[in-house]
């Protein structure tokens, strides 16, 4: 301690003067030894414990003066002993020797009144040294919702507006870079380090000098995707969206068959139809929705289709959204460059000739289309008022089926940018949204995530600028050609996939965020459900027209697709959607349709909605960003995994047992590991490192190498909230009654049950290092 210093100064100046004054110097030092031990009493340990947990280590000169204050001691004086290294104590309190001489007893009366002069001295600075360890802002290390609050209170509805009105405008410039340069442009003036491009040249399939078309080979009438007549006239009015009105690396060329209605596509489906006809290239006329699309494309490949006419069905469409006009467009890239499967698209690797990535020609067309060539009957109408368009299986539409696109190499380019954090920059915080492409068609949905994240950087940024930084370094990305199979997002990811397998955190998406105004949608894994529910809950009390919202882990659209199903890193998404979109078939959102800025401002024209979406997940992102342990929740996903395990079919009883040891491990590791979570006391850096490593890596154990096409490898995500059964078991049961083998069953249930011994084994060894280390430690 400073005292102990001062005092020794003292004592020596003293000596000088009075060298034959053996008594004074005895005591002195038992003046110093009762302070000591005024000072190492119990109340004074919790005062100076409290001031600790405040400490900012952003300051560097004082850093290791207040780490140091909170180790043990190992001598009466070993508490205080490091506070003597600092360099300006001694100059605030040094105090000259008393020189006169005059009588024994002044002497001692002088040493006595500057020992209790010290004494209170010393308490001053007790107090005063750690808050000296600390900025204005909370400290770096620390739970502090009062930061993240006032963080969260400059995210203002205005502002969004603002930033998404400019998005737009920039849009509708012919130059691709310009909108990339001004997100670029913007996000560094708000602050952030190190913005800048990363570009890959990637095969790219896009639309042809004329749209597809499809031609009733009887009248020969033909039709453009929407609907209207074949003629130049016609194709002039439609502008871009009938350009875009296509599939993504389907087969090019001509085929000329029999139309066969296969519904949805599914192993039911077709069960009954390749028992009734010859499915041999034929063209199904198939409804998007209820599987992952790429599925159903498999199926239709095995059975011997040649073609597909994909639609939506307008019964499954919400009532708010009349789309049985509307041309869309989808994408059969599973996701990347399709010509370095796998690897990053690097100048001088090895490129791979795919052009197609199936062999059927497949064509989107509007709801209108399929009714002119199925000849509608008066009686397929429902109450509700939307057409059933089924085509009778004893009727035959012959059509002739042309599509054309062209694939080349273009160059897809993110705008990545930095906020390094201050005691842990090797751990990522993933925040990402799509942009504009120059080839992409010219939907403004896009704008809405830029802008969101905007807002919040901006937000952040004015609290960085006053001393405040995350412990944990938070990456913002604009991803480019996410519409045709998460380009931009799969490469960068590729590209530095040795770093983000160990050092990501999670990824937070703000693909999409405004799709409806009726209901608050939060996807998540099952490892971070308890923190989404939370931070939902709690701001449902700050908000009007806020229901009961349920967290679910299920599969989606968007740029998250690398990072949950390679990396196996914990995401979150939240989005606002209309109800009936919720509740009817699932996967529907594969439908790209080119949203304009007019119908979101009419979705949310005060960006409310906006504003909610922002605050939300830049809670999440804080909480990830600053905190000292992860708030991951171990029991969560053994919970989920013994949810998954529930369905009659098949019966399981070996996985269950299986299940239920994991949810011991995890339980013991919740209760016995995690209370750094809660307890400062706990929170040993070494331990608190140790124990977020184990955190951010308990959803690798879930990975699957191989799955069926569109479903998730990581196996916590179902294919929708009305399915809890894990996906690939589901498919396999199914896969297993159409063609009465249970090899593919097997299979599945091996990588389940392998999936699960892998994570049990992973929670016993994190509890076995723990012990391991407290052992070595007594």
């Amino acid at each position: 301690m400073a005292y102990q210093k001062v005092n020794a100064d003292l004592i020596a100046s003293a000596h000088s003067q009075y060298s034959d004054n053996d008594e004074l110097q005895a005591t002195a030092l038992d003046l110093e030894w009762d302070m000591e031990k005024e000072l190492e009493e119990p109340g004074f340990d919790q005062f100076q414990l409290d001031h600790a947990e405040s400490q900012n280590l952003g300051h560097s000169e004082t850093s290791d003066l207040c780490l140091d204050s909170l180790q043990p001691a190992t001598s009466p004086k070993g508490r205080f002993q490091r506070l003597q290294e600092e360099p300006d104590y001694v100059s605030h309190f040094t105090r000259s020797a008393a020189k006169s001489s005059r009588c024994k007893f002044c002497h001692f009366l002088k040493i006595l009144c500057t020992a209790t002069i010290l004494f209170i001295l010393g308490l001053y600075i007790g107090y005063y040294t750690h808050p000296n360890c600390t900025s204005d802002a909370p400290a770096s290390g620390t739970k502090d919702p009062q930061v993240y609050q006032e963080i969260l209170n400059m995210i203002q509805a205005e502002d969004i507006k603002k930033f998404f009105r400019n998005l737009v405008q920039f849009s509708k410039s012919e130059d691709d870079m310009e909108i990339l340069k001004k997100i670029k442009t913007h996000w560094t003036a708000l602050g952030l380090e190190d913005v800048q491009f990363a570009n890959y040249s990637v095969l790219l399939d896009l639309p042809g000098p004329s749209p597809g078309t499809v031609t009733v080979s009887g009248s020969g009438q033909c039709f453009y995707p929407d609907g209207q007549p074949c003629g130049g006239e016609s194709s002039k009015g439609h502008g871009q969206e009938l350009f875009f009105s296509y599939a993504a690396y389907s087969a090019k060329g001509t085929l000329e068959a029999d139309v066969i209605d296969v519904g949805y596509g599914t192993t039911d489906d077709l069960k009954r139809i390749t028992r009734m006809k010859n499915t041999t290239n034929q063209i199904a006329l198939l409804k998007l929705g209820k599987l992952p699309l790429l599925y159903k494309i498999s199926l239709l490949e095995k059975a011997g289709f040649g073609g597909v006419l994909l639609y939506v069905d307008p019964c499954d469409s919400p009532k708010t959204a009349d789309v049985s006009s509307e041309t869309f467009m989808v994408t059969l890239n599973p996701g990347g460059d399709p010509s370095t499967p796998g690897y990053p698209s690097l100048d001088g690797g090895v490129r791979q000739s795919r052009p197609n990535l199936t062999s059927l020609l497949v064509q989107p067309i509007a709801a209108s289309l399929v009714a002119k060539l199925i000849s509608l009957p008066t009686q397929g109408v429902k109450s509700d008022g939307c057409s059933l368009l089924e085509l009778p299986t004893d009727e035959i539409r012959t059509v002739r089926l042309q599509v054309q696109t062209v694939t080349k190499f273009k160059t897809v380019t993110n705008v990545v940018g930095y906020l390094k954090g201050l005691t842990s920059p090797d751990r990522y915080v993933i925040v990402g949204s799509q942009h504009q492409d120059g080839f992409s068609y010219n939907g403004q949905e896009w704008a809405s995530g830029t802008a969101i994240i905007s807002a919040f950087i901006r937000a952040m940024m004015l609290r960085v600028k006053r001393g405040w930084r995350p412990d944990r370094t938070i990456v913002f990305c604009s991803w480019g050609g996410t519409t045709l199979g998460n380009i931009g997002s799969y490469e960068w990811a590729e590209d530095f996939t040795k770093v983000l397998q160990k050092n990501a955190v999670a990824y937070i998406s703000l693909h999409s965020p405004i799709r409806g105004n009726s209901s608050l949608y939060p996807v998540a894994s099952p490892s971070l459900q308890q923190l989404v529910t939370e931070k939902n809950k709690f701001n449902c009390t700050r908000r009007a027209q806020c229901s009961e919202t349920n967290v679910s882990s299920v599969q989606t659209q968007g740029d998250t697709h690398y990072f949950i199903n390679h990396l196996g890193v914990p995401a979150v998404q939240f989005a606002y959607e209309d109800i009936k979109a919720l509740e009817g078939p699932s996967f529907l959102s594969e439908a790209i349709f080119p949203k304009h800025a007019t119908k979101i401002e009419e979705m949310d024209p005060f960006f409310n909605l906006h504003e909610v979406i922002t605050k939300l997940s830049g809670e999440v992102i804080l909480y990830l960003a600053n905190e000292p342990v992860l708030p991951f929740n171990a029991l969560d996903i053994a919970l989920a995994v013994q949810n998954s395990l529930k369905a009659d079919e098949p019966n399981v009883p070996h996985l269950l047992t299986m299940a239920s040891r994991l949810r011991e491990s995890a339980e013991l590791f919740q209760s016995d590991e995690m209370r750094p979570a809660n307890d400062p006391k706990e929170r040993a850096p070494s331990r608190v490192r140790m124990l977020n490593d184990i955190l951010q890596d308990m959803e690798e154990s879930f990975l699957v190498q191989q799955v069926p096409p569109g479903f998730y490898r990581n196996i916590l995500y179902h294919l929708d909230e009305k399915t809890n059964q894990f996906s690939i078991l589901k498919e396999a049961w199914e896969h297993c009654k159409l063609l009465a083998s249970n090899e593919t069953l097997q299979e599945a249930l091996s990588n389940v049950l392998n999936s699960i011994n892998s994570a049990q084994v992973y929670f016993k060894a994190g509890l076995d290092v723990f012990e391991s280390v407290l052992v070595g430690e007594n």
